[in-house]
C-alpha cells in the first residue's frame, strides 16, 4: 500500500507543473493510460500572456471577462492574467522555448475574441506537446509516475480525503494513501463523442469528486470549438482558432462569409457565437469550411493541422477546409478556491477538472494551458507552505455489487454520446432536457454509487459518463437563460448584468444554487 505526500491524478499540464513544483515532497503521478495521453498534449493553439509594452493585464482581463459573457470569478481572473506573464518568464528561463522571429522577438497570434495579439506558440501549432513534453523531462526523475492505473473512488474519512483507489489493467485494486490528492484528469469530451478531447478523457475525476460529495460547479458550459475538421459526418482533428487568426474566413459551399453581420469580430468572434453561427449554416442544409487560400506557406505554419487533412484525404491545394463545431473544453468542474481547495479537506483540483471560475460561461482562447500552469502553482505554494503530516492508514476494500446484481444494464458509450448530442448539445430547450433527465435517472444507482471499484474498468468509464452527462443536463436544465456556452432556444441571451455571478452547484445532498 504505497504511502506519499502528495498523489496527484492525470498526466497533463496542470498535473506536471504542479509536480514539478511539489517535487521536493514525495509526489506520485496516477494516469489510468501513458503519460502523455492527454488533452494538453494536443492543444494546437497556444497560451496567452501578456509580453509586450502595448499590451496590459488589464486588457487580458477586460478580454476574459467579455468572452466568460461575465460570468467569471473575477479575482481569479485577476490572479491568472497577472501571474501569466511572469509563469512564461519564469518557465522561458528554465528552457521553454516558443516560436520568434530572426530578432528573436515572441511570434504572437490573435485569436477569437482577443484585443490584442498575444498568443505564445510552440512548434507552429503543437504547443500543447512542446511544453508539456518539457515539463515530463523536468519531473520525470524527480517524481513516481504510475501508468495504465485508474484511479476510481477518493478514499474519504471523517470528511478529509486521504487519498485513492486504483485498478489495473489486470484488475489489481491498490490503494495509495497521501496527505493531500490533487485531481488534474482532464474534462469530459468523450460524454459528446465529436469533441477535440483525447479518447481517455471521460470525466473521471469529477465523477469521483462528485460520488465523494464534492461540489461540482457550472456544468451546463460547454465549449464546442467552432472549427473541428468535419468528414465523412465525422469530427476527426482539430483545426485551431489561430488559422482564422491568420486570415482565414468562414464560408458555405456558395462562398457566403456568413460570420460578416454576426459579429463585429466576424470570424475571431467568442467561440460560442462563431459554433452557433456554423450551426445554423448547417441546420439549413449548409456546407462550411475554412478559407484558408490568404494563409502563405500554410503547411509551414501549421504542420499538425496539415498532416490532419492530408491523413484524411483533404487536399490542401483547394484553399478549404471542411468544418463543424465538436466539444472541446468544460468550464465547469469541480468547484475551487484560488488555491485549488475543493469542499472536501485535502483535496485539490486543478486543469479542466477544476471550475476556479476563470473561465466564465465561455473560455477565451488559449486561456487554458496559462490556467493550467498559473493554478499549479498556486496550489503547489499553498500546499509548500504548510507542513505534511502524513499518518500510516490502512482502509479496508469493500466489496461492491457487480453489475449483473443491480438488475439492470449499462448504456454503451455510444449510447450516451448519442443522447448528449442531441438533447444537450449546442442548442437546448426545457423539453429536451426533461427527456434526457429521465433517461439519466434509469442508471441513477450506478452514478449515486460511492464505490465503483469492483466493477471493470470499461464499466467504470460508463458510469463516469453516465454521471458527467447527468450533471451537465440537470445544471442545464436549471440554467433559464442563454449565456456563454449555455444556449436555451426557449430563452434570451442574457445580458451583462443579468445573473452575474450565480452559479449552479451541485453536490450528493442536494443542489443549490449559490450567489
Amino acid at each position: 500500500m504505497p504511502q506519499s505526500d502528495i498523489v496527484i491524478i492525470g498526466s497533463g499540464i496542470a498535473a506536471l507543473s504542479a509536480a514539478y513544483h511539489l517535487k521536493n515532497r514525495k509526489v506520485v503521478i496516477i494516469t489510468k493510460s501513458l503519460w502523455a495521453d492527454s488533452n494538453s498534449m494536443l492543444a494546437q493553439g497556444g497560451i496567452a500572456a501578456v509580453t509586450q509594452k502595448n499590451d496590459s493585464w488589464e486588457n487580458h482581463y477586460r478580454d476574459t471577462l467579455i468572452a466568460g459573457c461575465f460570468h467569471n470569478d473575477e479575482k481569479n481572473v485577476e490572479f491568472l492574467v497577472k501571474d501569466g506573464p511572469k509563469e512564461i518568464k519564469d518557465w522561458c528561463q528554465k528552457g521553454i522555448t516558443f516560436d520568434t522571429d530572426e530578432n528573436g522577438q515572441f511570434l504572437l497570434g490573435k485569436e477569437g475574441a482577443h484585443s490584442q495579439h498575444r498568443i505564445l506558440h510552440a512548434g507552429g501549432d503543437a504547443t500543447g506537446l512542446k511544453v508539456t513534453s518539457f515539463l515530463y523531462q523536468a519531473v520525470k526523475a524527480s517524481v513516481t509516475i504510475v501508468e495504465n492505473e485508474m484511479a476510481t473512488d477518493l478514499i474519504i474519512k471523517d470528511g478529509i480525503c486521504c487519498g485513492v483507489y486504483t485498478k489495473n489493467e489486470k484488475g489489481e485494486i491498490t490503494q495509495y494513501i497521501s496527505s493531500k490528492t490533487i485531481i488534474a484528469s482532464g474534462g469530459c469530451g468523450a460524454v459528446y463523442g465529436n469533441t477535440s478531447n483525447a479518447e481517455v478523457i471521460t470525466g473521471d475525476g469529477i465523477a469521483m469528486a462528485y460520488r465523494a460529495g464534492a461540489e461540482i460547479a457550472d456544468m451546463e458550459f460547454i465549449q464546442f470549438h467552432p472549427t473541428m475538421l468535419h468528414v465523412n459526418g465525422r469530427c476527426v482533428g482539430l483545426i485551431s482558432e489561430a488559422v482564422r487568426g491568420e486570415g482565414a474566413i468562414l464560408v458555405n459551399q456558395n462562398g457566403e462569409a456568413f460570420m460578416e453581420h454576426k459579429h463585429d469580430q466576424k470570424d475571431l468572434a467568442p467561440r460560442d457565437i462563431v459554433a452557433r453561427a456554423i450551426f445554423d449554416e448547417m441546420k439549413k442544409g449548409n456546407n462550411v469550411f475554412l478559407d484558408i487560400s490568404c494563409i502563405k506557406n500554410f503547411q509551414t505554419r501549421f504542420p499538425t493541422i496539415s498532416e490532419i487533412c492530408v491523413r484524411n484525404g483533404i487536399d490542401l491545394k483547394k484553399g478549404k477546409i471542411p468544418v463543424a463545431p465538436g466539444m472541446h473544453f468544460l468550464m465547469g468542474g469541480i468547484r475551487t478556491n484560488d488555491k485549488g481547495e475543493t469542499s472536501i479537506n485535502n483535496l485539490f483540483a486543478i486543469g479542466e477538472a477544476a471550475c476556479t471560475g476563470v473561465h466564465g460561461a465561455n473560455r477565451l482562447a488559449s486561456n487554458s494551458l496559462l490556467e493550467g500552469l498559473v493554478f499549479a502553482k498556486r496550489v503547489a505554494d499553498h500546499i509548500n507552505s504548510k507542513p505534511v503530516v502524513n499518518e500510516k492508514k490502512v482502509f479496508p476494500n469493500i466489496q461492491e455489487e457487480c453489475c449483473e446484481t443491480l438488475k439492470i444494464s449499462l448504456p454503451t458509450k455510444k449510447q450516451i454520446q448519442e443522447m448528449m448530442n442531441k438533447y444537450v448539445g449546442i442548442q437546448r430547450t426545457q423539453a429536451e432536457l426533461n427527456y434526457v433527465i429521465n433517461w439519466f435517472m434509469r442508471y441513477e444507482r450506478f452514478f449515486q454509487n460511492n464505490n465503483v471499484k469492483n466493477f471493470t474498468k470499461e464499466e467504470i468509464e460508463i458510469i463516469n459518463l453516465l454521471t458527467v452527462g447527468w450533471l451537465i443536463a440537470t445544471s442545464a436544465s436549471m440554467r433559464t437563460e442563454s449565456r456563454g456556452g449555455h444556449y436555451r432556444l426557449d430563452f434570451p441571451v442574457a445580458d451583462d448584468n443579468t445573473w452575474r455571478k450565480k452559479q449552479i452547484i451541485r453536490t450528493k445532498q442536494e443542489m443549490v444554487v449559490g450567489v
